[in-house]
């Protein structure tokens, strides 16, 4: 899982950098035609990595219940994110996946309740295919963030 776990973290360094390079608004921004945000989608896949990898083995998340209500699945953005928020997305980014790292590296995940994505049909049975989807999961809404890029340039 080294290989998952270090492609996770360079889409979300790459995450870290479009937060860094643009403006607040630019990351609240919703254009014509979406139905969410640049900074929604990217708390969106830490939520997801949290509800996919902790929840679903009967764990308890790091995430305030305030913070998963806001970006689960089937949400959209309600109201701007402060400088705060999005401060706090960027530093959650990487700690959370360094937590998810050394648990699944000291073995925390013994069991797992089996879900069955909506996006791929796909049914996670166990941590590794979760961490496998998780892979995947972040690599679509870096597609969309990079659609969401154009969409505000323009």
């Amino acid at each position: 899982m080294d290989f998952t776990f270090q492609v996770i973290n360079n889409i979300r360094t790459i995450f870290s950098k479009i937060i860094d390079e643009n403006t607040l608004e630019d990351l609240n921004k919703v254009p014509k035609g979406f139905n969410n945000n640049i900074i929604w989608n990217i708390a969106h896949v830490v939520v997801s990595e949290q509800l996919l990898a902790y929840k679903l083995s009967g764990l308890q998340s790091v995430l305030s219940d305030e913070m998963i209500n806001k970006y689960r699945k089937d949400t959209k953005p309600e109201n701007d994110v402060t400088q705060d928020e999005v401060n706090d997305i960027k530093r959650l980014l990487f700690s959370t996946l360094e937590n998810t790292k050394a648990d699944y590296n000291n073995n925390v995940f013994k069991t797992y309740n089996t879900y069955t994505v909506s996006t791929t049909g796909n049914t996670l049975t166990n941590i590794d295919e979760a961490l496998q989807f998780i892979l995947t999961h972040e690599g679509i809404h870096y597609g969309y963030v990079l659609a969401l890029l154009k969409a505000i340039k323009n």
